[in-house]
């Protein structure tokens, strides 16, 4: 970055292969080195989509998620799409420690933030996931409380009148990613049907797509991801915004990265890479910086 002009090539190669706490070492270094701020000086030497991407990846996975929060809820209306993204199937640590570091950043709390952008019934379910109170993974899966909560589950989704809706929200948000999967199992067992297709017929709206995200995260949360990639990409145009957070979210977890690559060659009969090469060809430093992440 230092003179005329910009090397774009050697900040992808630098940056992209980093993990989360090399990239928070290098920008800490940077910063005391050449007493300089490394957000700052690539916010200014780049520009566009490209900047965008690059700055997601400087920011590291923390305050990306911070930021990305703010964004959601800031000015008119909600990103939810964005917001559900950030909050949704997170751990009891993740949560607090974004609460955490926005409650640093902003001077404010999240949990007002995101509150006062939402409305209803859908409030009250983010009220239930930013409070933090999730069973851990290392949490027992008792086939008695799994039977239980889908019959509490099959008794609600019938009536579905406002407590209802709650009780819907409160087992799917309370409980861990392998208690919903033994949820979803023995529902689809004992009623013949996905719980995810009641619950896609019977909600609308934010919620159900809160609610549904949770669901599909829990039980295959490498293919959740690929389907939502190409749902930034499908159709005319390309939702960059979404495309940027998804991708590098996933870049920061290579193992997971590399099932998410063959979920997505599973559903789609197709090679990521290729895919989002084709959907930004136009734009090279932009499209060199995600195939860098996905490599």
């Amino acid at each position: 970055m230092k003179g005329f002009g910009t090397d774009e090539k050697a900040l992808i190669q630098v940056l992209a292969p980093l993990a989360p706490l090399q990239i928070n070492l290098v920008k800490n270094t940077f910063n005391q080195r050449h007493k300089r701020d490394l957000e700052q000086d690539i916010y200014k030497e780049t520009g566009g989509k490209f900047r965008d991407a690059l700055m997601a990846v400087v920011r590291g996975p923390l305050m990306q998620d911070v930021v990305n929060v703010r964004d959601s809820v800031e000015g008119m209306g909600t990103n939810e799409v964005l917001l559900n993204d950030i909050l949704l199937g997170r751990s009891n640590a993740d949560i607090k420690a974004i609460k955490q570091a926005y409650q640093q950043k902003y001077k404010k709390p999240m949990d007002q933030d995101v509150g006062g952008d939402l409305s209803a019934k859908t409030k009250q379910l983010f009220s239930m996931v930013l409070a933090a109170n999730r069973a851990e993974e290392s949490a027992p899966v008792h086939p008695q409380q799994v039977d239980r909560d889908v019959d509490e589950l099959h008794r609600a989704l019938s009536q579905l009148i406002g407590k209802d809706q709650m009780t819907v929200c409160s087992i799917i948000s309370s409980h861990s990613d392998g208690q919903l999967r033994a949820i979803s199992q023995a529902y689809e067992r004992k009623f013949h049907k996905p719980l995810r297709d009641i619950i896609k017929d019977k909600f609308s709206g934010h919620m159900k797509d809160a609610l549904l995200l949770m669901i599909d995260r829990a039980c295959d949360k490498a293919m959740s991801d690929a389907v939502q990639l190409e749902e930034t990409m499908a159709g005319v145009g390309t939702k960059d915004k979404l495309l940027i957070q998804y991708l590098v979210r996933i870049h920061w977890d290579r193992a997971h990265m590399d099932q998410v690559k063959k979920a997505y060659k599973h559903k789609y009969k197709k090679e990521l890479i290729p895919r989002v090469k084709g959907e930004i060809h136009l734009n090279a430093d932009y499209e060199n910086l995600l195939v860098a992440c996905l490599t």
